[in-house]
């Protein structure tokens, strides 16, 4: 789908007249494209903004799906992807993307605007169990304090998920987060 209102560095106008429009304050950012100041932005948008990096077959995962959902602010630099059709695909070699070769069951899937982005729930478990590697805990924040129900629905997937890496450290993280909120409310 063509967005008239999303500009980028190849379009119409030169990077630089984007760039001067942003520091007027007529254009935003919103990843590496630009939109209009007072345009609404909306999951649909935030598709169109990731959707080159995204060739079919695959779905975008963790940070990214977050930030399609509406739970993150900023657009992520490295968006995940993940296989979610059943056949092996070419890896695709390029800095901003993050690839894992497992195939993601459709029950974890929905498709946003033509793309296939984890569920708000798998989105949580993805990252909660990428925090144990990583450390950081931001994102996984944010998708908490957007819908605080999906903890509950994360636990169970956990549950349900059986042997996979960091599903205990990802369920200890969890009851703490619930511990965590709950002396602070």
């Amino acid at each position: 789908m063509v967005w008239p209102l999303l500009r980028r560095d190849s379009g119409v106008l030169t990077p630089t007249e984007l760039m001067s429009a942003r520091l007027d304050g007529d254009v935003i950012d919103i990843g590496d494209a630009f939109l209009p100041a007072d345009a609404v932005e909306t999951a649909q948008l935030r598709v169109a903004v990731i959707a080159p990096l995204v060739r079919a077959g695959y779905a975008a995962t963790h940070e990214a799906a977050a930030w399609v959902h509406g739970a993150l602010a900023d657009a992520p630099w490295v968006v995940n992807l993940q296989r979610f059709t059943p056949t092996r695909l070419h890896v695709v070699h390029d800095v901003r993307l993050r690839y894992r070769d497992v195939r993601l069951e459709e029950a974890d899937a929905v498709t946003v605007a033509g793309l296939v982005v984890t569920t708000p729930v798998r989105t949580l478990v993805d990252l909660v169990r990428d925090r144990a590697v990583r450390g950081d805990d931001s994102a996984v924040r944010a998708m908490l304090q957007w819908q605080p129900l999906l903890r509950e629905a994360a636990v169970g997937w956990l549950d349900r998920a059986g042997p996979r890496p960091y599903v205990r450290q990802a369920r200890a993280y969890l009851a703490s987060y619930e511990e965590v909120t709950r002396y602070t409310s």
